[in-house]
């Protein structure tokens, strides 16, 4: 059977097809898996999250106009998911303009050795607002009205957000190469 381009997998789904859902989902669930890995804190999170997200997607599917992009589509409604799944537990931390001025862009570090299941791990270690505003920001490019608008959050949260989330970011970043440079140096004897 010829692989169905992602109009005819939509069609085959909205018709029932079991065939055509497990296809759909074969195809996009690995790329939307890392999407979820970004925004969860472990791998437990992002499986939990790519559930709900294809609940939804199927659930949604019959509104899909078969214009655009169909894995476009689907990432929106798996960033969503995410987002909605850190709702759950985060509080914001508003703060004050005084302490919005003091927040400094950060430098680009180099990444050295760094590898990607690293530099995972450290966005995965972020607090859930900075993790969320980080991935919507730097990974999808929304601006801040939109991250503040789909958080619930004010432009200034969402300014602060990240940069303390470069700034932690940084500092894993140093750690880890710091810690690298002193596993390869020549030991003293």
């Amino acid at each position: 059977m010829p692989e169905l381009d992602e109009y005819e997998l939509v069609r085959g789904c909205l018709s029932g097809s079991g065939r055509a859902e497990e296809a759909l989902y074969a195809r996009y669930a690995p790329r939307m898996f890392f999407v979820c890995l970004r925004y969860a804190r472990d791998r437990a999170g992002a499986e939990d999250m790519l559930q709900d997200g294809f609940i939804r997607v199927f659930d949604k599917l019959g509104t899909f106009r078969m214009e655009g992009s169909l894995e476009g589509w689907i990432r929106r409604i798996m960033i969503t998911t995410c987002i909605n799944h850190l709702r759950k537990g985060w509080v914001y931390h508003e703060v004050s303009v005084a302490e919005e001025a003091n927040d400094h862009a950060v430098m680009p570090q180099a990444l050295g050795d760094m590898g990607h299941d690293e530099l995972l791990r450290l966005v995965q270690a972020l607090p859930d607002g900075y993790r969320a505003v980080f991935n919507l920001y730097a990974i999808e490019g929304y601006g801040h009205a939109e991250i503040a608008a789909q958080l619930g959050c004010n432009e200034g949260t969402s300014r602060s957000q990240l940069a303390k989330a470069r700034r932690a970011l940084q500092r894993g970043v140093e750690q880890l190469n710091s810690t690298k440079r002193h596993e390869g140096a020549p030991s003293d004897r």
